[in-house]
């Protein structure tokens, strides 16, 4: 676990919690988690289909097929990031997909999501990854300065992405 106390920002930061965990997302975030994973999809402009037994599936399941973290204060979630597994056959390369990374708005620009990203790291060199992939929409410059600000090498897409719903 990552205990971050508090410490004083400069006034144009928002002000952080006095003690902020992140952690490995158990059974009782999944409501949180839920709640900011809709937030973020209004935020896009999106509405957001996930339930918590969805959530429940994918991370407890007997198949997990992501895994979350969770970023708390005082008892309450203001953060998550969801880490999805990837792989590179010509390389036999493990990779992980820094998924969501969400902060609270309340909460924003108080170093919780570089917190986030540390842990996101951690856990997928746990994993036996060797490489972390974060996307962001084309036009928020925020997030590119926030990833480029993480170490993270801006690269191009090419090619198109296919989609088939499978019934």
């Amino acid at each position: 676990m990552l205990h971050t106390p508090i410490s004083t920002s400069p006034p144009h930061l928002a002000a952080r919690a006095p003690m902020v965990t992140i952690r490995v997302a158990k059974t009782h975030d999944l409501a949180g988690l839920r709640d900011m994973i809709a937030e973020l999809a209004a935020h896009h402009g999106d509405a957001a289909a996930v339930t918590a037994e969805s959530l429940e599936r994918d991370l407890f399941g007997p198949l997990p097929w992501i895994s979350a973290l969770v970023a708390e204060a005082a008892g309450e979630p203001i953060g998550y990031a969801i880490l999805v597994p990837l792989y590179r056959a010509q390389q036999g390369m493990r990779g992980m997909e820094l998924h969501h990374l969400y902060v609270r708005p309340a909460h924003r620009g108080t170093g919780i999501g570089r917190h986030l990203v540390a842990k996101a790291r951690e856990q997928a060199r746990m994993a036996g990854a060797a490489y972390l992939s974060v996307s962001a929409a084309t036009g928020n410059f925020q997030a590119h300065r926030f990833y480029e600000s993480e170490n993270f090498t801006p690269g191009p897409v090419t090619g198109m992405r296919y989609l088939q719903t499978l019934a």
